[in-house]
């Protein structure tokens, strides 16, 4: 299967007839969240502001471990957020379900908050920032530029800094607090950084009937406005030249020229090429282990589809979409860090070749921290030993092996993306 076959809308007719038994909106919250009888007019109109703020503000409160004094207008806030949606939403107008609808979007917001809140200001900030990254990663640089995962790595972060600024001033403006307002307590922290999320994947439409993620929009302007010489800088600024000689010819306009052609005019196809292979690979990967729920996921992501209308063409409910997500994440995470990792890493421009995407300085720190066993392994799998011959080599199973190895650029992945963070 490659790109050409995952892009066509034939699962769409192949799945849409079972959306017929889709679940109303919130039912998956019904069994804990159970709410008294309502009458015919209650559910068509649904709640007043107030009432919403109400129900929001009790649920969240019986949720926080410790009191917070902000609950309460975190609670009106989200209240008045989905209050606003549900006017503007033709669709939610017409459906009898205002009610329902109300409460599907205000739990769905508050759930969302409080997981931020559980992960905390430092780890939320994290998962945040990592998040942000892997929807910007291809967008953030011209199509065809050659660059390292660090050099990409320095864009995403000059992106993201300005898109945090853009988020909070579309906070103060759309929740109507002071213009110098900024989140004081852990769950107004953990409220912004769940506005953040929602921030950037609103749908935004394009001609044609077509519609991006406002992120990946912002992020393909950032890219399209950086001059090519950024490119050069870039690089440069990442490989250090060796030597007072390579300095001086590095500095050169002759060569920055050559560069700046190299990166902005080569029309290299080799980046797509690995795109079809990764995909391909990763769908023959799925089906394999029998899972073609996930081929039909991934299948409806590439075709930039939002959540609502996946669920709508596997005919699932939240909840089952939740569940699907974290099996997908499971197997790809496994495709990626054990079956299929050279591959993966060579699209990402994170391979051995590259030091597995870190920059000089922190790859010889990486090595000084991991033992000797693990350096002996990464020599072994640079060498391309097969896995029984490094089984033999440092005295273990081909299956323990596998599971070195996957640790070990788990471990990889941490320090690329976590302590770069907090420096």
């Amino acid at each position: 299967m490659n790109v050409k076959t995952a892009k066509t809308p034939s699962y769409r007719t192949k799945n849409s007839q079972v959306s017929q038994g889709q679940a109303t909106p919130a039912e998956s919250d019904r069994d804990e969240n159970p709410t008294p009888e309502l009458s015919p007019e209650t559910i068509a109109q649904g709640m007043s502001v107030e009432e919403l703020t109400e129900q929001v503000f009790d649920e969240l409160s019986q949720k926080l471990t410790n009191k917070s004094k902000s609950a309460a207008g975190v609670a009106d806030r989200i209240a008045k957020e989905v209050e606003r949606i549900c006017q503007k939403s033709n669709r939610i107008q017409n459906s009898g379900q205002i009610h329902s609808w109300q409460l599907t979007l205000a739990r769905h917001r508050m759930q969302k908050c409080l997981q931020y809140h559980k992960l905390g200001s430092k780890q939320g900030r994290v998962e945040l920032h990592a998040q942000l990254s892997s929807m910007v990663y291809r967008h953030v640089a011209p199509m065809h530029s050659r660059l390292s995962f660090q050099a990409r790595y320095n864009l995403i972060e000059d992106f993201l800094q300005g898109f945090y600024i853009e988020v909070l001033r579309a906070f103060r403006r759309e929740h109507d607090v002071a213009e110098n307002y900024t989140p004081r307590t852990q769950l107004e922290l953990a409220e912004y950084m769940a506005f953040t999320e929602h921030y950037a994947k609103r749908r935004i439409t394009l001609p044609g009937r077509c519609n991006q993620q406002l992120v990946v929009l912002r992020a393909q302007g950032f890219a399209h406005g950086q001059p090519p010489e950024t490119l050069v800088d870039i690089e440069q600024a990442v490989e250090y030249p060796k030597g007072e000689d390579a300095q001086i010819q590095s500095r050169s306009y002759a060569a920055q020229q050559v560069r700046e052609q190299m990166v902005a005019d080569t029309v290299d196809p080799s980046e797509a090429v690995l795109r079809d292979r990764v995909i391909q690979e990763l769908v023959q990967y799925l089906e394999a282990q029998g899972q073609s729920d996930c081929v039909d996921y991934l299948v409806l992501k590439l075709q930039d589809l939002a959540a609502p209308e996946i669920d709508e063409i596997l005919g699932l409910t939240a909840r089952q979409r939740d569940y699907l997500q974290q099996r997908f994440k499971y197997h790809v995470e496994k495709f990626a860090r054990s079956h299929n990792w050279k591959l993966v890493h060579e699209w990402l421009g994170a391979d051995l070749d590259q030091n597995l995407g870190m920059a000089p300085q922190q790859w010889d720190e990486f090595c000084k921290a991991i033992t000797d066993e693990q350096r002996q392994l990464i020599e072994l799998k640079r060498n391309g030993s097969s896995d029984r011959e490094i089984a033999d080599a440092i005295r273990c199973t081909p299956k323990q092996v596998q599971k070195r190895w996957s640790a070990l650029l788990e471990l990889a992945w941490q320090v690329r993306n976590t302590e770069n963070k907090g420096k």
